[in-house]
């Protein structure tokens, strides 16, 4: 009998060896939804007009409050959207309730309650760690049926979000993650653990996908609690890392010492009044700081110091310790200001009209990465931008005379200009002897001047002189030829200057 026993219990383990290792509840495959999209982007190159209609679609998962979880990017420039549930035919019209596309985040709402009736919203587990297998949900390209892919996760760090340009903390795992994918859940003992959102490109580089965390998806839904949108905190500053002994001992660091060099601070920084230049950061917080800018955030895991910030929320407190000329200080410090406030060249903006003014054919615009983004397909738009305006875009800083860089994007022909026609993304620093610190600096060096002649000047020294009488005879005969409804963006039109 004993020997009976212990034969069926072989069989049976056996077959647990050969089942499936996990069945999918119909319960989750109910809440993963398919994001149909309509979009329009506005048109950096011709800034006065939008671009065509086109379509994409995405994932996305419902969550608890009746809302459908998704990435800023799925749904990023809509002008219309549709969800539909996993196993079904019906369309349901859904609109975007909040969106932040520096986490590339986004909640939808339906307002047709039967979408989510028999529903049971997935709830949330805890940050993943390496080796943890988890199961990706979502409609990629190539099919219609929702899709789930096995991975294990294989890295946490910090890594730049394809979206906004963000640097933060990400998990990577061997699921295949495609067209389609983004916004879908990855979920681990049926709980959401993050959501699907880039992949890695390469020649080299297979099944290598990532998905935003716990703790970025936590940090977004606590933000907008409120109603509102604060954005992640940053401290504004420039550093430089540490690691050769020479640089730390001109700073006067003892050998159990470790951190990294201030050694910039921007004119809008939060930190400006409390670091100086010259600051060494030991200390973020309870994290400690290495000399290559990482900070131990689980035990054995090391990711870029930013982590301990850019879990608070807008007006928080940060403790720093400081070494400044040799003396060890605490400082707090308020975070009073979003990411990417500080940066020359914006990164890509979403339903944002391009800042642009136009006198005498002449095309002014604010330089962003929406402008660059331009000049390629698939992101390569660094192979063919300007070398000057993507070497601005990667390595300019503000300054108190420079909060953007404003360029002469194009020239309309005209007689007004001749000369001038191929004077293009020319980097402008004066406008009738007035330093141009911003677009709407440029503007008023324009409508304030009164002399015979209008002298523009770029980075270079080149100059363009135009009559200024002759300008404002041409100004509306070039628009009209052009079809150009306005002279400049919306945001600098007041009832003085309106068509």
């Amino acid at each position: 009998m004993t020997r009976l026993v212990a034969i069926i219990l072989c069989v049976f383990a056996a077959l647990a060896f050969l089942s499936p290792e996990r069945v999918f509840s119909s319960e989750e495959k109910d809440t993963v939804v398919k994001i149909y999209v309509v979009y329009s982007e506005y048109n950096y190159h011709e800034p006065w007009q939008m671009k065509g209609i086109d379509s994409r679609h995405g994932s996305g998962v419902i969550i608890d409050g009746n809302r459908i979880l998704t990435n800023a990017h799925v749904v990023c420039d809509n002008t219309f959207l549709q969800v539909r549930k996993s196993g079904q035919a019906k369309r349901y019209t859904a609109v975007v309730d909040m969106i932040d596309h520096k986490s590339d985040l986004a909640l939808l709402k339906v307002n047709d309650p039967t979408f989510f009736e028999g529903v049971i919203p997935l709830k949330f587990g805890t940050f993943s760690n390496i080796k943890d297998e988890v199961y990706a949900y979502g409609f990629p390209e190539g099919g219609d049926k929702l899709s789930i892919t096995k991975g294990v996760i294989s890295r946490v760090e910090h890594k730049e979000y394809k979206h906004s340009g963000a640097y933060l903390i990400a998990c990577q795992l061997d699921a295949s993650i495609n067209h389609g994918n983004s916004g879908g859940p990855v979920l681990k003992d049926g709980k959401i653990v993050g959501i699907a959102f880039q992949n890695a490109f390469g020649i080299e580089v297979e099944n290598i996908g990532y998905m935003i965390p716990i703790p970025v998806i936590d940090r977004f839904l606590e933000d907008i609690s409120d109603s509102r949108l604060d954005g992640i905190p940053e401290l504004g500053i420039s550093m430089q890392r540490l690691e050769n002994l020479d640089m730390r001992n001109y700073y006067q660091m003892n050998s159990s010492q470790k951190g990294v060099l201030v050694n910039d601070i921007y004119p809008d920084s939060p930190a400006l009044g409390y670091l100086e230049i010259n600051d060494v950061l030991l200390r973020v917080d309870q994290f400690g700081i290495d000399n290559d800018g990482t900070i131990e955030f689980r035990k054995g895991e090391r990711t870029y110091l930013g982590f301990a910030v850019q879990q608070k929320q807008l007006n928080d407190m940060v403790s720093l310790e400081v070494l400044r000329a040799g003396r060890r200080m605490q400082i707090e410090i308020p975070l009073t200001k979003p990411m990417h406030c500080c940066r020359l060249v914006p990164y890509r903006r979403y339903k944002t009209e391009p800042s642009f003014y136009i006198i005498g054919g002449l095309v002014f615009e604010s330089l962003t990465m929406n402008y660059l983004y331009e000049y390629g397909s698939g992101g390569n738009f660094y192979a063919n931008a300007p070398t000057e305006l993507l070497n601005l875009f990667y390595n300019g800083s503000q300054k108190k005379d420079r909060k953007e860089i404003v360029m002469l994007a194009q020239v309309l022909p005209d007689d007004v200009n001749i000369g001038y026609h191929e004077f293009i993304n020319g980097i402008i620093t004066k406008v009738n002897g007035k330093k141009i610190v911003h677009l709407e600096n440029l503007i008023s060096a324009f409508e304030g001047w009164q002399g015979d002649y209008h002298v523009i000047e770029d980075i270079r020294g080149f100059k363009i002189v135009l009559n200024r009488q002759a300008v404002e005879k041409s100004n509306k005969r070039i628009l009209e030829k052009y079809k150009i409804s306005s002279d400049r963006s919306l945001k600098f039109v007041s009832p003085t200057n309106a068509p």
